[in-house]
């Protein structure tokens, strides 16, 4: 019999590279909030896959990105963070997108804090946009910037090359017994993970008016006799127009949010789930300690 190895990843990239969908796609649940506006995770969640006789931890960092307010600071420095923690790096960058300003200032990073140790690879996504010769010429100009243990041509969205990837990881892998038993693919508590689900609805439905001025919490979570929960959410938008944007014209907006949120989290929780949402304005709510707690962030990281 083969010895148990355990051990940290940490997906790392910019926004939208592709890094929640790939970790859902490992983990085989959907665990991080993905949508197709940039900088939609906030929380370091980590989900948990297993891999023959290996549990793979994931550490899915906020996208690294140029911070420009307290929130986006701490969303960064906790990205570094998560990075730092882990076993093994993966640098996920897009296809079609070559190397930005973003990528070059990772790979400067990475240079800078990674040079020996830690197990880097690098995982091009999204190649089903464009043709071999670009993929190849990529290829070659990111293992010339840095030195990377190992290159893989990933779709994380269809499962192209994601198999490949995961048994990789999973020789990386320190011997050591697993962390999580085997049935908790999430170490995120149950609260947060219907906050995020929530949250994702919301910025899925209002992309273009809300983009990133709302938070979702979870006030209250209620097990109820007949295995169903109750759970009540607050959202916090900034101004009194937003909170007539969620609404929507008699309330229609978040009726359709909250069903879509409430089906999502009855399926994830596997049981029926009693959703209820108000909303507040709060002005101040990216000030303010409490929410960055909420997130799992340090708000002192945002100084």
């Amino acid at each position: 019999m083969s010895e148990q190895r355990c051990g940290f990843i940490a997906l790392i990239g910019e926004p939208n590279a592709g890094k929640s969908t790939l970790l859902n796609r490992m983990v085989g649940a959907k665990i991080s909030i993905v949508t197709h506006k940039v900088q939609t995770t906030r929380t370091r969640i980590r989900g948990v896959a297993l891999e023959g006789d290996a549990q793979l931890v994931f550490i899915d960092t906020p996208g690294l990105f140029s911070p420009r307010r307290r929130l986006d600071r701490a969303m960064v420095k906790a990205a570094w963070a998560g990075a730092a923690d882990a076993d093994v790096i993966v640098l996920l960058v897009e296809a079609h997108r070559c190397i930005t300003a973003g990528v070059e200032a990772i790979l400067d990073t990475l240079k800078d804090k990674w040079s020996s140790g830690q197990a880097v690879a690098l995982a091009i996504n999204k190649i089903d946009r464009v043709k071999a010769e670009t993929l190849l010429a990529l290829t070659t100009k990111l293992n010339e910037a840095y030195n990377f243990q190992a290159t893989f041509m990933i779709s994380a969205e269809k499962g192209y090359g994601v198999d490949a990837l995961k048994t990789w990881l999973a020789e990386q892998l320190p011997v050591g017994p697993w962390h999580y038993p085997e049935d908790q693919i999430a170490d995120l508590p149950m609260r947060m993970i219907a906050a995020e689900i929530t949250r994702e609805k919301l910025t899925l439905r209002l992309h273009q008016e809300i983009p990133y001025q709302l938070t979702v919490e979870t006030e209250n979570w209620e097990e109820r006799k007949d295995g169903s929960v109750r759970i009540d959410q607050l959202i916090y938008v900034t101004r009194d127009g937003h909170k007539g944007i969620a609404l929507g014209p008699k309330g229609e907006t978040m009726k359709a949010i909250g069903k879509a949120a409430r089906e999502e989290i009855s399926a994830f929780l596997g049981r029926p789930a009693h959703l209820f949402l108000q909303i507040k304005v709060r002005p101040n709510w990216q000030e303010e300690t409490e929410r960055y707690t909420e997130m799992g962030l340090d708000f002192k990281d945002g100084n």
